[in-house]
This record gives structure tokens, C-alpha cells and sequence, in this order.
């Protein structure tokens, strides 16, 4: 009977450990991320943690499969280099001017930013996640890079300069409005527009807040308090975080949002570096 109890434990126990290493690899499934088109609201328990730590797939990485968990991981991997959150910059007529991520970026074995402080801005973090998860996802990149596309991604002049706004891949990106629209949908074809109910974790946002100016940030779900106050929760770099962190927001202050995915990675090494960019795109309210 013992032996029985025994060969009955064994076998449930593999077929959790089976279960777990399943479920794993669904999230690192090379594949589109995927939604219901219902809201994604977090608990209160993924909301309640230190601005900044590493435990971003942990968090909000048994919510998503695909390509999005890869983004979350980039996000930690981004943060373990400020876990004080690094500090936050913007000056790009200062001396040193303003750095968009406070170590040296690079896209596969290819430097993308010699950084000039260690500091960091919004677009410049949800940027560099997005590179770290490309990093991740084709292991074989640097073969499959082009000198055109590689010179596209990056984030300075071959001089050290500055990368103004609307040039190339990460002039798009850090253009003000809807930079990772598009750099990331419309001037690569990497992605699509999502509406806010359809947002999943490891999704890109920009925010239009009432007060004026934007954000650049990495979605991490919708939370509703004890009283049905609502909030956009995610990660950037900003002040009141002292740099990278995440942080909850009132959807008060929200006036617009753009959310893109990342659904077409591949394309990064055939985009045509010249493709016209519409920046008159209008936002998403979030009527949650």
C-alpha cells in the first residue's frame, strides 16, 4: 500500500513539475501576445510592491504569453542596472546633455548609445526594454542585422550626437505625442495599435496628460481601489520615482492614451528606413 501511495505521489508530483515547465514555455512562446477584449484589471496584490524591483515576469508575467513576457523581462532586466531608479534627466542643451538610459544600450553586439549620464527619461526606458526583449528573442540577431537597420535603431549620431526627433527608428520614438506608434507600427511594421481594453502587460503606452505634455511608458494593467477610483498602472522613468519605477496613476489625470504591441519583431531586419510617419494620429480615451 505504501509502495502504491508512493508511485502515486511520484507520478502527481511529475505532472506538476510537467504542468509548470509547460506553462513556462508557453510564455516564452515566440508568438503575438494575445487578449479577450475585456478589461485587464489587476489585483490589489500586484499593485502592492516597492517602485522599483526586479519581479516584473514574477508580477504580471502569469497574466501574458508571447512576446510580451519577453518585454517584461527586458523591464527587469533594465531596472537591475538603477535599482535606486537611477535618477531622472531631461536637458538636451545641457552639459553633459540628457540621456535617454544610463548604461551603455546595445542591440544584440551592437552599441546603440554611448550614455553621457546615468540618468534617464521616459521614452529612453520603454526604448531600451523594447531592445533588451529584441535581445531575447532572436539569440542569432547579430548575424541577421544589417548595417542599414542597425545605423536606423540607434539612439546617437555615428558622431556621439544628438538623435533629433524624427530621424530614423529612435528620433520616432522619442518624438513627442505618440513616439512608440510611430516607430513601432507605422516607420517598422513591428506592431499594432491596441485599444485601452484590450491593454495587456508588456503592452507600449503613451499618455496625454490634462495638464499637457506625454509619457512614454510600458503598460502594466488597470487597477480599481476599494473606492472605484481607477488607475493605469506602469513602469518608466519619471521624477517622482528618482528614475526607473513603477508607478499608479488616477485616470483623472489621463486625458488620451496610445497603446501599441509588439506582434512583428521579425520585421527589424528588412523595415524600409524611409517610410513616412503620420503624426497626427489621434489617442484612445479610457472609458473603463
Amino acid at each position: 500500500m505504501k509502495l502504491i501511495f508512493k508511485i502515486f505521489l511520484f507520478i502527481s508530483i511529475s505532472l506538476v513539475l510537467t504542468a509548470c515547465v509547460i506553462s513556462e514555455n508557453e510564455r516564452l512562446s515566440l508568438t503575438p501576445t494575445e487578449d479577450n477584449g475585456k478589461w485587464f484589471i489587476l489585483k490589489k496584490s500586484d499593485t502592492s510592491h516597492k517602485s522599483q524591483h526586479t519581479k516584473h515576469v514574477k508580477i504580471f508575467g502569469k497574466y501574458v504569453k508571447g512576446y510580451n513576457y519577453y518585454v517584461l523581462k527586458g523591464i527587469d532586466k533594465v531596472q537591475s542596472t538603477a535599482m535606486d531608479g537611477g535618477g531622472y534627466f531631461t536637458g538636451k542643451d545641457e552639459n553633459p546633455t540628457e540621456s535617454p538610459i544610463g548604461y551603455e544600450l546595445k542591440l544584440f553586439d551592437k552599441p546603440l548609445i554611448e550614455p553621457p549620464r546615468k540618468t534617464s527619461y521616459c521614452s529612453g526606458v520603454s526604448f531600451t526594454a523594447f531592445i533588451e526583449a529584441l535581445n531575447m528573442i532572436f539569440p542569432d540577431g547579430a548575424d541577421r542585422l544589417d548595417s542599414v537597420r542597425y545605423e536606423a535603431m540607434r539612439m546617437q549620431e555615428p558622431d556621439g550626437g544628438h538623435r533629433e526627433d524624427g530621424i530614423k527608428y529612435w528620433g520616432h520614438w522619442n518624438a513627442d505625442g505618440f513616439g512608440s506608434h510611430f516607430a513601432l507600427v507605422q516607420y517598422s511594421k513591428m506592431g499594432e495599435a491596441v485599444k485601452p481594453q484590450n491593454a495587456r502587460p508588456g503592452d507600449f503606452a503613451n499618455i496625454s496628460w490634462r495638464s499637457g505634455l506625454g509619457h512614454s511608458v510600458i503598460f502594466l494593467g488597470w487597477y480599481i481601489d476599494k473606492n472605484r477610483e481607477k488607475y493605469i498602472v506602469y513602469w518608466s522613468s519619471q521624477r517622482s520615482t528618482n528614475g526607473m519605477g513603477d508607478q499608479v496613476v488616477n485616470l483623472k489625470k489621463v486625458k488620451y492614451v496610445k497603446i501599441v504591441r509588439l506582434t512583428h519583431p521579425e520585421n527589424l531586419f528588412d523595415f524600409d528606413i524611409t517610410t513616412p510617419v503620420d503624426m497626427s494620429i489621434p489617442g484612445d480615451e479610457v472609458v473603463l
